[in-house]
């Protein structure tokens, strides 16, 4: 049979028509956001016609005969959704479906024309069919066109997805059921004009939902009020919203789904050559109230200005758990106040990021003629035990942060690098540090810098008196915990890898002299000031002894710790009178020394 059904509807009626591509997983999603201004006097700047043509429908020992199934995939879906709940059949098989888009937009009409090609239900019992399986599919608009291959899943659920957004009565039972099963786009391609890609395969294992507690129904009024009054949006009205998007953030759980990739060249506005490529995306399982991490491999951008590639990106995980506690205790009538009171109380949980394999050559933007020619091996960013909102664990590291540095530079510290010999610059840091409730104090394991072939700096003590009123909500209250904190203990390593020799190469030829003549020189001068400095503190002459060993090259490790003699250790104030005399300091502390 053929039909062919025409309309033109708000952002509200359409949602329902866009439902059809959610609960049927193997239909590329068909979504047209419409403004719809009022009163009538102020006309919509945008609006959307549609005609879905379906010119036949093969339904085999099936509930719903064919004039339901057109009307369902017409946009009726609301109307029929019980009936497609308990659907039985052998077989359902659309050969085609067009639907065909006037956009209108300030005046102006542009048309997109979408193709489905045979979609097919096999062995539909109550509701679930075995398999679902769309041919392929097109889309083709004055700006380009867009293909894509088999879209198949098994198992697909269509009475569960129904009941999720409140279509048909799922139960007072609010258990995740599997929606569907061994999902798969086969890929497919973009072109226009500027541009043309080839997308790769998408696939995943299961897709698991409950119902919400929001009707589908209500859900899109609730947006339509909104979008119709966003600057009048009443308390009463904010509250529903608040709430109903805490409920939508548990409302799914799936396995991992994967991404085979895409290649994509063409060219910018400016008319500049630009090729984008990502060899593939894997998104970790999602679990209620968990944003999953996200993995990309093989990122790379090449264009007439210079390259960039990435081996690996990877987006941690969101733990949205604080955000929905907080939006589950928003009272029945939420003011912009609230918001205010409670933004902390909003911000997730992000694990962090990471990256491997990062090399660039692009222009410098800064100075003309130049380019930026550097690489990193790794970096990451690794945050947790989140309180109020904020990270009190933090672990961030590279290694491999190479750069050449420019023979031509005008920087003064690059030509003092280059006055060294030294042209490249491989280096490497880690910043780690955490909260210790239990102690009150934050544990530095380690602030370090390190360069490859040149020497490397390590600290790591312990800093008292941090109390939980650092992450207060109230900001006056953690900045005045914050400036009672105090350094109780530190200790630094530095070990020379090579850098000191560079320098006293340098130094010896400027005087003509032996470098190995020079060590014993500066040695003494810094035994000599260290005690002078010190007259009179203890182990004084331990410290002397220690640098002059390691300045003469006698010893390649230089370890100096530091502890403060009283409780809770060396506060702020004590280090403000420091500024002017640093020496105010020695009778506050003990001091320990070793070189190896």
């Amino acid at each position: 049979m053929s039909l062919s059904v025409t309309k033109k509807r708000s952002l509200a009626a359409l949602a329902a028509a866009c439902l059809a591509s959610v609960a049927l997983p193997a239909t590329p999603a068909l979504a047209q956001k419409v403004k719809n201004k009022t009163p009538a006097a102020e006309a919509s700047a945008s609006s959307v016609d549609y005609v879905v043509t379906i010119p036949s429908v093969e339904a085999v020992q099936s509930s719903m005969d064919e004039a339901t199934i057109t009307d369902i995939l017409s946009g009726n879906l609301a109307g029929n959704a019980a009936a497609l709940a308990e659907l039985d059949a052998t077989s359902i098989t659309i050969p085609e479906i067009t639907v065909t888009l006037d956009v209108e937009v300030d005046g102006e009409t542009e048309r997109g024309t979408l193709t489905l090609s045979n979609l097919v239900l096999e062995d539909v019992s109550d509701g679930v069919a075995t398999s679902m399986r769309l041919n392929g599919s097109s889309f083709a608009t004055p700006e380009g066109n867009a293909d894509m291959g088999t879209i198949s899943a098994e198992n697909v659920n269509l009475a569960a997805i129904l009941g999720i957004y409140g279509l048909v009565d799922a139960g007072a039972s609010r258990e995740m059921q599997t929606l569907y099963t061994d999902f798969l786009v086969g890929g497919g391609s973009f072109s226009s004009d500027e541009f043309s890609c080839d997308i790769g395969a998408i696939s995943g294992g299961e897709v698991r939902g409950r119902p919400f507690e929001t009707s589908f129904v209500e859900i899109i009024s609730i947006a339509q009020s909104m979008e119709d009054n966003p600057e009048d949006i009443s308390p009463e009205l904010l509250g529903k919203f608040v709430r109903m998007y805490a409920d939508l953030l548990t409302a799914f759980e799936s396995s991992e789904f994967t991404f085979d990739g895409l290649d994509c060249a063409g060219t910018t506005d400016e008319g500049e050559a630009l090729a984008i490529s990502v060899a593939g995306i894997t998104m970790a399982g999602m679990s209620p109230g968990i944003y999953p991490q996200l993995s990309f491999d093989g990122l790379s951008i090449v264009a007439d200005d210079g390259t960039m590639a990435l081996e690996n990106f990877t987006l941690k995980q969101f733990d949205l758990s604080s955000v929905i506690a907080t939006l589950e205790a928003a009272p029945e009538l939420v003011e912009e106040s609230w918001f205010e009171a409670n933004g902390r109380g909003l911000i997730p949980a992000f694990e962090g990021f990471s990256f491997s394999g990062l090399s660039m050559d692009i222009e410098d933007q800064d100075n003309e003629g130049e380019r930026i020619i550097a690489d990193v091996a790794e970096f990451d960013l690794s945050l947790g035990q989140y309180l109020n909102g904020i990270p009190s664990a933090l672990d961030t590291w590279a290694r491999g942060l190479r750069v050449d540095l420019p023979e031509d530079s005008e920087d003064e510290q690059v030509q003092q690098l280059l006055a060294l010999g030294i042209t490249t610059i491989d280096a490497g840091f880690r910043i780690a540090a955490a909260w210790n409730a239990d102690t009150n104090t934050i544990d530095v394991e380690e602030v370090s810098m390190s360069g490859v072939d040149l020497a490397s700096v390590a600290l790591k003590g312990t800093i008292a008196n941090a109390t939980e009123a650092l992450f207060s909500l109230d900001m006056d209250e953690a900045m005045t915990a914050g400036m009672g904190m105090a350094v109780k203990a530190l200790s630094v390593d530095v070990v020379d890898s090579g850098l000191s020799d560079i320098v006293l190469a340098v130094v010896s030829a400027e005087q003509k002299v032996d470098p190995k003549t020079l060590r014993p020189v500066f040695a003494g001068l810094a035994e000599g000031t260290v005690v002078g400095m010190m007259a009179g503190v203890a182990d004084a002459a331990k410290l002397g002894s220690a640098l002059s060993s390691f300045i003469a090259g006698k010893a390649k490790s230089l370890n100096i710790s530091v502890e403060a003699k009283d409780d809770p250790g060396l506060s702020l104030e004590d280090f403000m009178m420091a500024e002017d005399d640093p020496t105010t300091l020695l009778g506050k502390v003990n001091i320990d020394a070793s070189a190896k």
